[in-house]
C-alpha cells in the first residue's frame, strides 16, 4: 500500500504537465515591465522596457510581435533570450525581450499589447496554434523643458579631445588632425546633435564628414560619435581655435549641463623668423690709400689666395648655390611645378623661405597656394604662375 502510494505521488507532476488543447492561465504568462523611476520622462527621453514571457508548457513554435507603437520610436536591444529557470520549485521556460522607447509628444500615452503567438501539441501529440497577449500600459509624458536649441536628453555622456600629434609643436607645412569623441549612453545616432562649427581668426579649418555608430545593450544604446577637423596654422604665424560647447540634459540628475572645450593654440614649433632690416648707414667718402697701406694689403691678399689654393676648399660655393641656376631649392620647386606636384612644390617653397627668410613677396605667394589648397575657396591654381611669383626677385 505504501509503494503504492508513493508511486501515485510521483506520477502527479507528470500528470500536471501532460500536453492538452485545455490551456490554463497559469501555464502561459506574459508580462510588460517599465523601468522604475521617480519622474515622469520627457520627451524623446529614453524609457526602458522588459518583456516577459513564463512557459509551462512544450512550445514548437514562437513568435512575438510588438504592438504598433503609436506616438513613440523605440530600438530592440538585442536578440530575445530563452532560458531555463526554477519558480517556486518549479523548472520552467522564460523568455526575455528587452527594448528602448522614446515618446514623440507629451500627454498620456499607450504601449499596445506585445502578442506571443505559439505552435502547442495537444495530447494527441497534434499542433496547434495558441495566443497569448500581454496587458497594455500607460505612461504620463512631460513636455520638453527647454524653448529653443536642440534638446538632448542622455543618460550618460563622456567626451575626449584628441590630437594627432602636439598641435602646438608642428614642423612647417604641417597639419593636425582633431578628433572630438562623444559616447552617450541612451540616445541612438539620429538623437545627436549636428557637428559643431570649429572657427578660428587665422588658423586654417577642413572639416571631415562626421562618423556614428551604435552598439545595443541592456542599460540602452550607446551611440560613439566621432568629429574631425584638420587644422593649419595660417603661414608662418600660430592661430587659436576657438573653444566649442556642447549642451545636453542629463537624465540621471534631471539637470541640464554644459561642457566646454577649451581654445587651443596650433603653431609651428620653430616659427620662422621675419626678415630683419639693417639700419640705414651713410658710406663713408671714398679716398685712395697711401702706398705704403696698398702695398700692405697686396701682399695680405697673395697670401690669402695662395693658402686658399693650397688643397683647401675655395670659400663662397655656398654663396654661389643661392644663384638661381645652382640652387637646388629652386630648381627643385620648378621641377614639381612641371610635374603638378603640390605637395612637393610647397615642401621647396617652405624650405626655401626657411634657408633665405620670408620675403615680402613669398610669404603672399606661399599663402595664396595654402588658401587654394586647404581653403573653401573654389579658384583654380596656377601651379607653374605660384613658381614664376614665388622665385621672382622684387622689384625696386
Amino acid at each position: 500500500m505504501r509503494f503504492l502510494l508513493a508511486a501515485v505521488l510521483l506520477l502527479l507532476p507528470a500528470l500536471g504537465m501532460a500536453q492538452s488543447r485545455d490551456v490554463l492561465p497559469r501555464e502561459l504568462e506574459l508580462t510588460v515591465t517599465v523601468e522604475e523611476a521617480d519622474h515622469r520622462p520627457f520627451v524623446r527621453e529614453m524609457v526602458l522596457l522588459t518583456i516577459r514571457g513564463v512557459y509551462r508548457r512544450h512550445i514548437t513554435l514562437e513568435k512575438l510581435k510588438n504592438p504598433e507603437f503609436e506616438g513613440f520610436s523605440w530600438t530592440q536591444l538585442g536578440p530575445d533570450s530563452w532560458r531555463e529557470e526554477r519558480i517556486g520549485g518549479e523548472r520552467v521556460k522564460t523568455m526575455t525581450r528587452r527594448m528602448a522607447v522614446y515618446p514623440d509628444r507629451a500627454g498620456e500615452l499607450t504601449i499596445g499589447s506585445f502578442t506571443h503567438e505559439l505552435t502547442l501539441t495537444d495530447e494527441n501529440d497534434d499542433w496547434f496554434e495558441y495566443e497569448i497577449l500581454s496587458k497594455p500600459v500607460t505612461l504620463t509624458i512631460e513636455p520638453v523643458p527647454q524653448e529653443s536649441g536642440w534638446w538632448f536628453p542622455v543618460r550618460d555622456l563622456k567626451i575626449s579631445d584628441q590630437w594627432s600629434n602636439a598641435p602646438d609643436q608642428l614642423k612647417p607645412g604641417e597639419g593636425v588632425l582633431r578628433v572630438i569623441r562623444l559616447e552617450a549612453l541612451g540616445v541612438t545616432p539620429e538623437m545627436i546633435p549636428p557637428m559643431p562649427e570649429l572657427t578660428s581668426p587665422s588658423a586654417m579649418i577642413f572639416a571631415h564628414p562626421d562618423k556614428r555608430l551604435v552598439d545595443l545593450t541592456s542599460e540602452g544604446p550607446i551611440t560613439y560619435v566621432f568629429w574631425r577637423w584638420t587644422i593649419r596654422p595660417g603661414n608662418d604665424t600660430s592661430g587659436i581655435v576657438e573653444p566649442l560647447s556642447l549642451e545636453f540634459f542629463n537624465t540621471t540628475t534631471r539637470t541640464p549641463q554644459t561642457v566646454t572645450i577649451s581654445a587651443q593654440r596650433v603653431a609651428y614649433g620653430a616659427r620662422l623668423a621675419a626678415p630683419e632690416v639693417a639700419p640705414e648707414t651713410v658710406p663713408p667718402q671714398a679716398a685712395l690709400p697711401s702706398w705704403p697701406l696698398a702695398a700692405l694689403g697686396l701682399a695680405v691678399f697673395a697670401g690669402g689666395l695662395a693658402l686658399s689654393l693650397s688643397g683647401r676648399r675655395v670659400a663662397g660655393l655656398g654663396a654661389l648655390q643661392r644663384f638661381a641656376l645652382f640652387d637646388p631649392l629652386q630648381r627643385a620647386l620648378r621641377r614639381a611645378a612641371r610635374q603638378g606636384d603640390v605637395a612637393a612644390m610647397r615642401r621647396a617653397a617652405a624650405a626655401l623661405i626657411a634657408r633665405d627668410g620670408p620675403a615680402g613677396h613669398r610669404a603672399a605667394a606661399l599663402a595664396s597656394l595654402d588658401a587654394a589648397v586647404f581653403g573653401k575657396s573654389a579658384d583654380r591654381l596656377s601651379i607653374r604662375g605660384f613658381a614664376r611669383d614665388f622665385l621672382q626677385k622684387p622689384s625696386g
